[in-house]
């Protein structure tokens, strides 16, 4: 196929233990999956289905980048998650069926502009940009599960070693078959496509020259400094 112009490369990130990447399709992040983040965003936990937002797929930074502190903000924040990276599709799916489209997971930081998000609610206006801009998706190496299987334990987010997220992965109001299941009933899911989980209570602000880690027990780490 001729294009008018050079097609863009396909978005990757790292396999943990490989030089193979994984390409990324799209990326789709869930709303306020932990309790606690929920009521510290001024809502109820126990009230609504998951939600879902998108992030471009060119948007995944590698961990151990140095990124620029991005435009249009003066409140960037941390949002600490598990990723699930899909490595085969469907639709409809039942939740006993969902985690057999996994191929595994990774940690990931979902990248905020606070300041524009709370504008565009208050505001009543979509919020993409607080979300979907360049280099707002960093994720760790992806790890490579058995169909059914996946982390547990601890999800942590420092900023220069001071810890500011932490929780267990099994805080989630909705585990990750149950988010996979209702997703593929919005969309038909493909492989590629990456799930950003939600994230815990203690979100918060990073400061040019701040490194910010994010770690999941049994996965690499996603870490960024921003510059």
């Amino acid at each position: 196929m001729t294009y008018v112009f050079p097609a863009p490369a396909t978005p990757s990130v790292a396999v943990s233990g490989s030089a193979l990447r994984f390409p990324v399709r799209r990326i789709f992040c869930v709303g306020r999956n932990y309790a606690e983040h929920a009521r510290e965003m001024g809502h109820d936990p126990h009230v609504e289905p998951p939600f879902f937002f998108t992030k471009p797929a060119d948007g995944v930074v590698d961990s151990g980048a140095t990124i620029p502190y991005p435009p249009a903000t003066a409140d960037l924040h941390h949002e600490a998650e598990l990723v699930v990276a899909l490595g085969s599709g469907g639709a409809f799916l039942p939740e006993d069926a969902a985690l057999s489209l996994v191929w595994g997971y990774a940690a990931g930081n979902d990248l905020t502009r606070r300041d524009l998000q709370a504008a565009a609610k208050s505001a009543r206006r979509p919020w993409d940009m607080s979300k979907a801009f360049d280099r707002s998706a960093v994720i760790g190496a992806v790890q490579a599960y058995g169909i059914g299987a996946q982390p547990e334990g601890a999800i942590r987010c420092t900023v220069d070693g001071v810890v500011r997220q932490q929780a267990q992965l099994s805080d989630m109001i909705w585990p990750v078959a149950a988010i996979i299941a209702h997703l593929s009933r919005l969309v038909i899911l493909q492989a590629g496509d990456l799930i950003m989980t939600g994230t815990p209570a203690g979100v918060g602000p990073i400061a040019p020259g701040q490194t910010c880690e994010v770690t999941i027990d049994g996965l690499a780490p996603a870490t960024v400094t921003v510059g």
